[in-house]
């Protein structure tokens, strides 16, 4: 049996940056971080100061490409083995984290990570979400480092858009009902089914702190609530993964959000607010109550999570459309999680239904 829980440490505080190079000494002397342009252009003045105080040499700071693709590690391996960093920093959300994830696999290279922003659980787990370079979902990839340390600084966290935070609920969430549907198909053991109880605890979790939080780091504050959701959704979401393992892998609310991925229009939609969508689609794939998807909508409303594909500007599909989405979704590797087979045509009629549902509540 191999299991990696999660990351070798993590730490949640305010100005928590301005202490990374106490953190970076423990694994080398010379740092080289890689992230997304905004989150580098927040964090470099503090990192910088940082290293330069701990006597630490600053390899220098390189953006990670835009999307979590191998071309795009292969390109940031050159730099690695150019530069000679001891260490390297991950900065950003989930997909700049992956991909520096896959980096220091490959380069066998000690690694920190700090989001700055709280929309996955990635900075908390030993995979990457791996997608073309156009941004299309291809695989899970295991060639992924789960990092050594995780620093969530609460300021810059704070400080970013808050519907970053509302994705991450959303991703948050589907642990539990994906992970409840995907232990069916295994033995129960003491890993797995404390990962399923782990899941439904931070569900519950998210339903009484969600919409608080939301209304707090609206403000550009942060509080216990705000705290625990960042905590639920970094490090205790990964760790459901981390335990669970292959047992309690994402479903069909992922495959859901894997297929959406083929169409353009809905990348400007985040990752945690697709997979949400996709848990209502799932829950009409179980055959769910509507009574159930309808109260499931009323929590997203109040935390502003879509609902409908319309909210993920998808106004109008083909029939040719519908038929590839389907095709596309069942060929995903997280729908072999559902407890039971699944066809192109039982994808699409939940997708539309999960729409229609959504649609009614609108527009009652």
């Amino acid at each position: 049996m191999l299991t990696v829980p999660g990351p070798g440490k993590y730490v949640r505080e305010e100005g928590l940056l301005h202490e990374i190079g106490s953190y970076t000494r423990a694994f080398g002397n010379g740092a080289l971080m890689i992230g997304g342009k905004t989150a580098l252009s927040v964090a470099e003045p503090a990192i910088s100061a940082s290293l330069q105080k701990e006597g630490l040499e600053n390899k220098g700071f390189i953006w990670y490409g835009g999307e979590c693709s191998w071309s795009k590690v292969e390109e940031l391996r050159a730099v690695v083995q150019e530069r000679k960093p001891e260490v390297l920093v991950a900065v950003g959300g989930g997909k700049a984290i992956d991909t520096v994830k896959a980096v220091a696999f490959a380069e066998n290279l000690p690694l920190i990570a700090v989001p700055t922003i709280a929309a996955t659980c990635a900075p908390a787990t030993s995979i990457a979400i791996m997608y073309d370079d156009e941004g299309t979902f291809i695989e899970i990839s295991h060639r992924s480092k789960a990092p050594n340390v995780v620093l969530a600084d609460t300021k810059i966290i704070s400080a970013a858009p808050y519907r970053f935070l509302v994705a991450g609920i959303g991703d948050t969430l589907a642990k539990w009902f994906e992970s409840s549907a995907s232990v069916r198909k295994s033995q129960p053991t003491a890993l797995n089914q404390s990962a399923v109880r782990l899941a439904e605890g931070l569900y519950q979790l998210l339903l009484e702190k969600g919409p608080a939080a939301i209304e707090t780091i609206k403000q550009g504050k942060v509080d216990q609530a705000v705290n625990d959701v960042i905590d639920s959704i970094i490090l205790i979401s990964g760790s459901v993964s981390g335990y669970g393992g292959d047992d309690c892998r994402t479903a069909a609310a992922h495959a859901i959000y894997s297929g959406l991925t083929i169409f353009p229009e809905v990348h400007d939609t985040y990752h945690g607010e697709i997979v949400a969508f996709g848990i209502l689609s799932q829950l009409v794939l179980e055959g769910k109550s509507e009574e159930t998807i309808r109260e499931l909508i009323a929590y997203y409303q109040k935390v502003e999570l879509p609902y409908t594909l319309e909210h993920m500007a998808i106004k109008e599909l083909t029939p040719e459309q519908w038929d590839r989405l389907g095709v596309v979704t069942v060929g995903i590797e997280d729908m072999a999680n559902m407890p039971f087979a699944v066809t192109p045509e039982m994808v699409v009629n939940a997708i539309q239904g999960a729409d229609r549902i959504g649609k009614e509540v609108k527009q009652s």
